[in-house]
């Protein structure tokens, strides 16, 4: 019996160790209050700069259903561009979707504080001042005003996430 328990809590350590040190796909989980700085910079979580990885840039996107801004790694970006890619050159909501997404976006780097300067138009699209709330969506992470994510939290129900669930088949 503790043979089976300790490779389980073996296991599940190792896994552990495997999603903090950004190994594989990582995940970024978990939210942050953070204040931007007087050259309204902002910084990334130590952890979460670990999973983004190398190159040490970041998309940004302005969020599509949402007032906020989404965030991903090159790996994720490369792999969502992939589909974009993939659009036949017929294809008018496809082909509009990219280009307004790509004239909107950013790619920033971090300096060695593990700070990105977003561009003043998307901190404006989210609403974004002085403060922003980092919440984690597994492989990105969204930026948000701090009063609308507390919007937005609030009024997300059980029910709701139970069906929500169900859709993804999570």
């Amino acid at each position: 019996m503790w043979c089976k328990v300790g490779k389980v809590i073996g296991d599940m350590e190792a896994m552990n160790t495997s999603v903090q040190s950004g190994a594989g796909e990582g995940v970024f989980v978990s939210s942050y209050a953070h204040s931007l700085d007087a050259k309204r910079r902002l910084t990334i979580p130590s952890d979460w700069r670990e999973l983004a990885g190398e190159p040490k840039r970041l998309f940004v996107l302005p969020g599509v259903n949402d007032k906020c801004l989404c965030v991903y790694p090159a790996r994720e970006m490369t792999r969502r561009m992939e589909r974009l890619r993939n659009l036949s050159i017929a294809d008018e909501k496809g082909r509009q979707l990219a280009r307004t997404l790509a004239s909107r976006s950013d790619l920033v780097p971090w300096d060695s504080q593990g700070r990105i300067r977003v561009k003043d138009d998307l901190l404006d699209y989210a609403g974004i001042t002085n403060q922003a709330m980092l919440v984690g969506t597994f492989d990105g992470f969204e930026i948000w005003n701090p009063e609308t994510w507390a919007t937005m939290e609030g009024s997300v129900d059980q029910d709701g996430l139970g069906e929500a669930a169900r859709y993804v088949g999570f």
